[in-house]
């Protein structure tokens, strides 16, 4: 009986250990680290998320440019349409104030970033300094299309993309070349018969499935997930450009080869193009500042596509409008920029001229 006692009592006191044990770790768990947690927090650095492979891509890919003196700006849609979110806290965040990663750490393929290509000065020290960082690269080119046509240049190629891989994520440097008009223009990426398609999803990019135009955008630093980033001063322009940045490049071959022929190069014809050229830009930034888009129209368009320019008899500038575009301010707005209304045609406002060359 006493040996009974024994072994019960035993129990008891192993059953009372236990459940000592588990309201000790369960009070530690609930209260004692909940109470520390800010100060844990605050004194150690609790980053969350900044040991995600996309993070770390990007943060070496940054060293690697800043090292380099290499200008890239970021122009990743989604993670631009992120900041944008927030942009007015996200521009006052300081360098290293940030515990968690909620941009460079989305889930994604790509992250991507762009070059205006005359501010690099060193190409071919980049790509063995980022081989040696363990990226590895693929580097696109193809011709120059304004070279089209002159026989000692045509075969000219130049740096159109980047693509830089580490572990399971990659960086796409997407190559601007500058453009006369104050754009920026880049290629399309079309790979050669001896790369690798499995190298990266490229159907995934979202840039260079054709080539693309862009204004000249304006930067500013901000510090991002603890990482200082160049971005387009004005994001939400940035992002509204993508879906209508598709560039259809004028056929120089075929306008070399009509000016062989015919080509007026007399005083009055010079006069004429650029006097055409700064009004086809006064009259497309005036519709933009009214949010209406515009395509050449008649003659204008056939001098863009017949022979890169502006026909020098035409005496005028064509642009069209869609009617459910049309505004009643569209008169005085270009009123105001000094190109008074001369002729109005039709019940409603279909089209309108304007003059052009007194």
């Amino acid at each position: 009986m006493s040996r009974i006692n024994k072994n019960v009592i035993l129990a008891l006191l192993t059953l009372t250990s236990s459940a000592f044990l588990l309201f000790q770790l369960y009070y530690y768990k609930h209260y004692i680290s909940a109470k520390n947690g800010a100060g844990v927090s605050k004194s150690k650095g609790n980053r969350i998320g900044f040991d995600s492979t996309q993070w770390r891509a990007v943060k070496k890919f940054v060293m690697l440019t800043s090292s380099q003196n290499v200008p890239v700006f970021l122009i990743d849609p989604l993670i631009l349409e992120l900041i944008n979110k927030d942009f007015e806290q996200v521009k006052n965040i300081s360098h290293g104030s940030t515990s968690e990663c909620k941009f460079f750490c989305v889930p994604r393929d790509f992250t991507a970033f762009a070059l205006r290509y005359h501010l690099w000065k060193n190409e071919e020290g980049w790509f063995r300094t980022a081989e040696n960082m363990g990226f590895q690269c693929l580097k696109v080119e193809s011709k120059d299309p304004r070279l089209d046509g002159i026989d000692s240049l045509s075969g000219t190629e130049i740096p159109l993309h980047y693509i830089c891989r580490l572990a399971n994520h990659a960086i796409h440097l997407v190559v601007f070349h500058e453009r006369s008009g104050n754009y920026l223009w880049h290629g399309h990426l079309r790979l050669k018969g001896r790369v690798d398609r499995k190298f990266v999803p490229f159907r995934k990019l979202q840039f260079g499935r054709y080539p693309g135009a862009f204004d000249r955008p304006e930067l500013q630093q901000i510090t991002l997930d603890g990482l200082e980033v160049l971005i387009p001063k004005d994001p939400v322009h940035f992002l509204e450009e993508i879906p209508h940045s598709r560039f259809i490049e004028c056929r120089y071959k075929e306008a070399r080869a009509f000016f062989q022929y015919l080509d007026d190069n007399t005083v009055e014809a010079m006069a004429f193009r650029k006097s055409a050229k700064e009004l086809l830009q006064l009259a497309a930034r005036t519709l933009k500042k009214l949010g209406v888009r515009f395509w050449l129209s008649s003659g204008t368009c056939l001098g863009w596509y017949r022979q890169c320019n502006i026909i020098p008899y035409s005496k005028d500038v064509d642009l069209g409008i869609f009617i459910q575009d049309y505004k009643s301010d569209i008169i005085s707005a270009f009123q105001d920029v000094g190109l008074p209304l001369k002729h109005k045609f039709g019940k409603v406002p279909i089209s309108q001229v304007y003059t052009v060359l007194d």
